[in-house]
């Protein structure tokens, strides 16, 4: 059963393979003048048509899209209909993919998660990126990690002068580094290092000096930053704050920090730290030569410790599959995506901007895990059950871009946008934050007040540290300070 314009050209490949017996009952066209008719005997039927009972009466194994311009909508319809029933649904690759322009039965692989998501990939084809990094020495952190390593495979594919990929990960750095090797790129350094240590970081510049820098180091899990304030802190602020320092003490042309969407009116620790990391480099950029970028994204599909993966590890060992609550959503990209906009924002950046991506609809977890169990082959709840677990600390049920108030500005690319937030006190602001980087040294217990204290938005959700957000309003109240204004033009940013 074949779906799509290109549904003769699959029907051929099938039919052609000598390995396997495929018997076509139909193609699938919402052409109403298709309707009724038959191809080499195989009758063209409505997509409607295809439900459960359809499938059951009609002994379906398999459903081919053969049509590369389908939606996602439509194939989550699909997957829906078919929710009662073992069928198997596969997806012909785009014809660029074809093995000698031809299609081969072979190809054919099964629907991914990925295909589901509801929007279209973004696609970034700048030929100012070639010139933009054509005999620079680009240093990544986090080199190791998702985003990080898939920089680095852009960035090689590009003439740069060299690449340092730094990182404290020895093992996936390891194999970052032959990964580079296998791919024939030889103008690269791997180094192990903390970004937290100032003189260890200051030594690297001063033997390659780095033209260019990536920072995409952090600590990013909520729940355990959430535990874990000083950790969080130390490396989300305090590495930022110390690579920053030292990318303009060397007058490196542009900085560009990968941030997240948590950072927007940030429930969690982990949010705060990255609000506060954006904060401190947007007052850098005052008084330095080094252009300051930030780019603000929502979750990476296969990053380490996301959603995807670990719904992937829960079927195999036969569930259940964990949800924190039936009406949690979330943004999703790929990682070459929010690598391809990374390196986008260094291109376009001028300094002290934050980019964001337009991620089209939020996805329903829920929704995300039963699509994944039908995927698998499997049935939901018969075969593999979902339990609701509750939020947890510092979590929030749905993301945000852009914080309340918050406007944009529209850039040469559509899907990429600049927030436009209100001007900071940067003199005060960058003082307040080099005091807390200190204070933290010494693992104050009331750290996470003082965070509060500076992010007027910041308000713990599902979390020990509400307590601390009345004391906040008392003090600014003492202190004459009142509640943070926003207007439609800016937010509390």
């Amino acid at each position: 059963m074949v779906l799509g314009d290109q549904g003769i050209i699959t029907y051929n490949a099938l039919l052609n393979n000598t390995a396997s017996s495929y018997i076509v009952v139909g193609f699938i066209d919402d052409n109403v003048k298709k309707k009724g008719k038959n191809i080499d005997g195989v009758p063209i039927m409505a997509f409607n048509r295809i439900t459960s009972e359809f499938a059951a009466a009609n002994n379906i194994d398999e459903i081919v899209v053969a049509s590369v311009g389908i939606g996602p909508a439509k194939l989550i319809a699909l997957v829906d209909n078919l929710s009662d029933v073992d069928v198997k649904i596969t997806k012909v690759p785009p014809i660029e993919n074809w093995i000698n322009g031809e299609l081969s039965s072979t190809q054919i692989k099964q629907v991914q998660i990925e295909d589901l998501l509801g929007r279209a990939p973004i696609e970034i084809n700048n030929p100012n990126l070639e010139n933009e990094f054509s005999g620079e020495t680009v240093l990544v952190t986090g080199a190791a990690g998702s985003i990080g390593s898939e920089l680095v495979r852009q960035l090689a594919e590009f003439n740069v002068k060299h690449l340092i990929l730094v990182d404290q990960a020895e093992s996936p750095l390891y194999d970052v580094e032959q990964d580079l090797k296998r791919a024939g790129k030889r103008s690269y350094t791997a180094i192990v290092a903390d970004i937290r240590d100032g003189l260890r970081i200051d030594s690297i510049f001063q033997e390659y000096k780095p033209t260019m820098v990536f920072h995409a180091a952090a600590y990013k899990h909520v729940p355990l930053m959430e535990k874990t304030p000083y950790e969080a802190i130390k490396i989300n602020v305090n590495g930022t704050k110390l690579l920053a320092d030292t990318a303009s003490r060397y007058s490196v042309k542009k900085f560009v920090f990968v941030s997240t969407d948590k950072a927007v009116n940030p429930t969690s620790v982990m949010g705060a730290t990255k609000r506060m990391a954006e904060m401190y480099i947007s007052c850098l950029q005052k008084e330095s030569k080094t252009k300051f970028i930030t780019t603000r994204f929502g979750n990476v599909l296969g990053s380490n410790g996301s959603v995807i993966p670990l719904f992937k590890k829960q079927i195999d060992k036969g569930g259940p599959l964990t949800v924190t609550d039936s009406e949690i959503t979330r943004y999703f990209m790929t990682i070459p995506e929010a690598s391809q906009l990374v390196l986008e924002a260094g291109t376009m950046g001028k300094g002290g901007e934050i980019f964001i991506f337009d991620m089209g609809e939020s996805v329903k977890i829920f929704d995300l895990a039963k699509n994944m169990i039908k995927l698998s082959g499997l049935r939901y709840p018969e075969d593999i059950d979902i339990k609701i677990t509750g939020l947890r600390p510092g979590e929030k049920l749905y993301e945000e871009l852009l914080a309340n108030g918050e406007n944009t500005l529209s850039t040469y690319h559509k899907k990429i946008l600049i927030s436009k937030t209100r001007e900071l006190d940067y003199e005060k602001i960058k003082t307040s934050i080099e005091e807390l980087c200190i204070t933290n040294r010494f693992q104050n217990n009331n750290i996470v007040l003082k965070m509060k204290r500076l992010i007027p938005e910041y308000k713990s959700n599902n979390s020990d540290y509400e307590r601390f957000d009345k004391r906040v309003q008392t003090y600014k109240k003492n202190k004459g300070l009142g509640t943070p204004k926003t207007d439609k033009n800016y937010a509390n940013s």
